[in-house]
């Protein structure tokens, strides 16, 4: 062996290296004089341990063993069961965690189907009141008929003769129809913009409702897949930050009032568009029903005024008649009268020419007797008989005039007439024959 002198093992606890527990240095002994058996054992003596170091060592070591055996034990039975528990709870959190899971997604398929449903709805409201628009559209043009047909009969009415060129019943219910006419337009582009300003908060309103629809479909999906996702499931990874709390994320009563405050204002859409369609079904109805009552006064007024001007025309004609029959009477009477003072010219000149005679007797015989007082009372009778047929003739072409001036105005009045019934019952009322029909003016 090596004469160098060997130094004493230091102690090392090797359970404390393996738990990274701080070594301890171990007690010092307190030094042992030994024995020297000279100088040639002395490096042999100190390289060795004594007979109860190795006892100690050894009880040192059992003990340590059984010790290390014990804290297996314990830490096993705590191991197990906190295996135990741990596997409980985790298995009760999953449990827990997939019936929310499935809460959830019966929550989310309730308001997704009640955003469905009002969608749907307002998607059929849009249709009928894009139906309403088309109806109106096609009333409102429906209507310039009408208003040409009055315009053309006031135009064609102010062609009528002077004396009949008056303000009329016929002409004031025209004026009514044309004013209602105007008014009726008016009402349905009202209406119709009150119907386009609907559609569009409608499609706003479906719009939003679409988007939260669409989100919730996805997070139904993203839950779905989430829900079925098990401890065997191949597709699972870890995702060490997707447990710590997202940025600007809602909570369950905010998520809830968001899609509630979407589906409030779906059902006022709903309610105004159901309440416009109920006021644009009765602007239909009334207007029409106003167009045809009053296109009714006008045909009335119309059949009114004809059968007057027919009866007026009637009498004109019989009194045209008696006029031109008192003509012909008093153009023979004037005949007569011509003959009668032509007939008393003969006698006159009898009457007139005795006398001359008999004023050339002389003397005495120039008397006044009776057969001069007889001629002289003729030729008075004479005269004054001419003196009246003359009168009467003079009156009687007087009259003559006068009927002839009366056949003239009765003439011009029959045919004044006649050309305001051909303007009324074959010009007008042949027009308003074309007036719309109830349906076309509701709009079908």
């Amino acid at each position: 062996m090596s004469s160098d002198v060997l130094v004493s093992r230091p102690h090392c606890d090797s359970r404390a290296v393996a738990l990274m527990v701080p070594e301890q240095n171990p007690p010092v002994e307190p030094a042992v004089p030994q024995l020297s058996s000279g100088s040639a054992t002395a490096g042999y003596r100190s390289a060795k341990y004594t007979p109860p170091e190795w006892f100690s060592n050894c009880h040192t070591i059992l003990q340590q063993a059984g010790a290390d055996c014990r804290e297996a034990q314990s830490v096993q039975r705590l191991s197990k069961t906190l295996h135990r528990d741990t596997e409980a709870a985790t298995q009760k959190t999953q449990a827990e965690g997939t019936r929310l899971l499935g809460d959830r997604l019966q929550d989310i398929h309730h308001w997704r189907s009640e955003l469905q449903r009002h969608i749907e709805r307002l998607q059929a409201d849009t249709a009928s009141l894009l139906a309403l628009k088309t109806r109106l559209e096609k009333a409102l043009d429906a209507t310039e008929t009408p208003y040409a047909i009055s315009a053309d009969n006031l135009n064609c009415r102010t062609r009528r003769p002077g004396p009949d060129l008056v303000r009329d019943s016929v002409e004031e219910e025209l004026l009514k129809e044309v004013d209602l006419i105007r008014n009726i337009q008016a009402l349905l582009k009202k209406t119709t913009a009150q119907v386009v300003t609907q559609i569009k908060r409608n499609r706003e309103a479906k719009q939003t409702l679409e988007l939260d629809w669409s989100d919730k479909y996805e997070a139904y999906n993203f839950d779905d897949r989430g829900g079925r996702y098990s401890n065997t499931s191949p597709d699972t990874q870890r995702h060490a930050s997707s447990a710590s709390m997202q940025d600007q994320v809602s909570n369950p009563a905010a998520w809830t009032k968001f899609t509630q405050d979407n589906l409030s204002v779906a059902v006022q859409e709903e309610q105004a568009t159901s309440n416009l369609r109920m006021l644009v079904e009765q602007v239909l109805r009334d207007t029409t029903e106003d167009l045809r009552a009053q296109c009714s006064s006008v045909d009335q007024a119309f059949s009114q005024r004809c059968v007057e001007m027919k009866e007026a025309k009637a009498q004109l004609e019989i009194r045209l008649t008696e006029v031109l029959e008192q003509i012909g009477a008093q153009e023979r009477n004037i005949v007569a009268l011509q003959q009668a003072i032509h007939s008393k010219e003969a006698p006159l000149r009898v009457a007139q020419s005795r006398l001359y005679v008999r004023s050339l007797r002389p003397h005495m015989e120039l008397c006044r007797d009776e057969p001069q007082l007889s001629l002289e009372g003729e030729v008075r009778q004479i005269d004054a008989t001419v003196a009246s047929l003359q009168q009467q003739l003079s009156d009687a072409r007087g009259s003559l005039s006068h009927l002839e001036e009366s056949r003239m105005a009765l003439e011009k009045d029959v045919n004044c007439k006649t050309h305001s019934l051909f303007v009324d019952r074959d010009k007008c009322m042949t027009r308003r024959e074309q007036f719309p029909t109830v349906s076309t003016l509701s709009g079908y």
